[in-house]
């Protein structure tokens, strides 16, 4: 079931399609973070400003380094002892779509703790957008059954996995991390 999903989730994000999928946090909208029309894709959809950025999903800490000039040796603790879901914003993003990066030259990036998005990253070998998937300026929903029909409507595939939960889930705690190590909470 599992693996249909994620060959089925791969095919769509391949083809510069869009996916609704579950993540360690909330539900997500998501595309290949490489794909800079599927990225805008998601912009349109979300009625979203495109100087808000969206983060990138890895599967695993050891590609920070493919897509973050220097990264800082905090990092990597920060990932491996929090608690809670991470989001560290560095500067230097590089080997994504432009679309993804901000002024300032950073990218939210979070090593998912999930079975669907780490083997679907794996298939990808390519990180995967992840924004909230609500119109901009609405709540998160905090499961399935609070996802607006228009993004429901609007993406090319909705993954068959956890709908059912009930489960409230919520975003992740966003840390700014400057190459020298210095952070700052933007959201806890």
């Amino acid at each position: 079931m599992l693996r249909d999903e994620i060959a089925k989730a791969l095919k769509v994000v391949l083809e510069g399609g869009i996916i609704l999928y579950p993540t360690d946090t909330i539900w997500g909208i998501g595309c290949d973070a490489t794909n800079t029309e599927a990225v805008k894709k998601i912009y349109a959809l979300k009625q979203r400003d495109e100087a808000k950025s969206m983060i990138i999903l890895l599967d695993t800490d050891n590609k920070l380094e493919s897509y973050i000039r220097e990264v800082p040796a905090i990092a990597y603790d920060l990932i491996e002892y929090t608690e809670k879901p991470l989001t560290l914003i560095m500067p230097g993003a590089k080997n994504i779509s432009p679309a993804l990066i901000a002024a300032d030259g950073s990218v939210g990036v979070r090593v998912a703790k999930h079975d669907f998005c780490q083997q679907l990253i794996q298939r990808l070998r390519k990180p995967l957008v992840s924004t909230s998937a609500n119109i901009s300026g609405k709540p998160s929903p905090q499961n399935f059954g609070q996802i607006d029909p228009e993004i429901i409507d609007g993406v090319d595939y909705v993954v068959d996995v956890d709908q059912h939960s009930m489960e409230i889930k919520n975003p992740s705690t966003i840390m700014k991390l400057a190459p020298n190590g210095q952070f700052e909470f933007i959201r806890r």
